[in-house]
């Protein structure tokens, strides 16, 4: 069980994917506008969902979830915190999920990373990027969010390139790029992006760090986890 702001808990059985920093730092970097409606693709256990909920109380967020297991830990722990008002999750594929067009303010998500190679024994769904990969990603994006919503993802850095093409290809722009360190003299680890349909050019980027370079937590860290 975890524990999350606002009095929300969050329950993990041992085959979903647990709660990550990839989450916690997702959730820190997304501006909700006033009572958005939000997408989040790939939802899992409804992490992002609860997060989000937590942080704004004005939204509501669907999530789409392939992995039966995790779309039932969702439902779970969306009626543990009484969230059955603001807070859903469907069992599709977001490949052909068909949303009335432009319906939703906001997309999010925290997909998988890692294409090819052997997949995970333990999260094999989780974790391989066969059944979202950024093309697909985008596609359901560009369906499900209005003209001038936005969409928030966190990936590898590897993937920069591939995103800004694939986002471009689909009416999004990036407007906003961070570049998460674990420590200063560490490598880029994570970027957190935030698109915006159909915006004009105009990237502005930071840096931060979860770790000073003596492994004591930044005010980064504190503020991200409500420290």
């Amino acid at each position: 069980m975890e524990y999350l702001p606002g009095g929300l808990t969050l329950h993990l059985p041992p085959e979903t994917f647990p709660l990550s920093t990839d989450s916690v730092v997702l959730a820190h970097f997304v501006r909700l506008p006033k009572n958005a409606r939000v997408l989040d693709l790939g939802a899992g256990c409804a992490t992002l969902g609860l997060l989000l909920c937590a942080r704004d109380p004005g939204c509501t967020v669907t999530g789409l979830e392939i992995d039966p297991r995790a779309h039932a830990a969702a439902l779970d722990n969306i009626r543990r915190n009484g969230l059955e008002a603001r807070l859903d999750s469907l069992c599709c594929d977001l490949r052909t999920f068909a949303a009335e067009p432009g319906f939703f303010h906001v997309c999010v998500s925290n997909p998988p990373y890692f294409s090819g190679g052997p997949a995970s024994r333990t999260h094999p769904v989780a974790r391989q990027d066969e059944l979202c990969p950024p093309e697909a990603l985008f596609a359901a994006a560009d369906r499900a969010v209005k003209y001038g919503g936005d969409f928030y993802l966190v990936h590898k850095p590897e993937k920069l390139a591939q995103l800004i093409t694939c986002a471009g290809a689909h009416h999004f722009e990036a407007k906003r790029l961070r570049l998460i360190r674990h420590r200063p003299d560490s490598p880029i680890s994570l970027i957190l992006l935030h698109f915006k349909k159909g915006a004009k050019p105009g990237l502005v980027w930071d840096e931060q760090c979860l770790y000073t370079s003596r492994g004591d937590e930044t005010p980064y860290f504190r503020e991200v986890y409500h420290i």
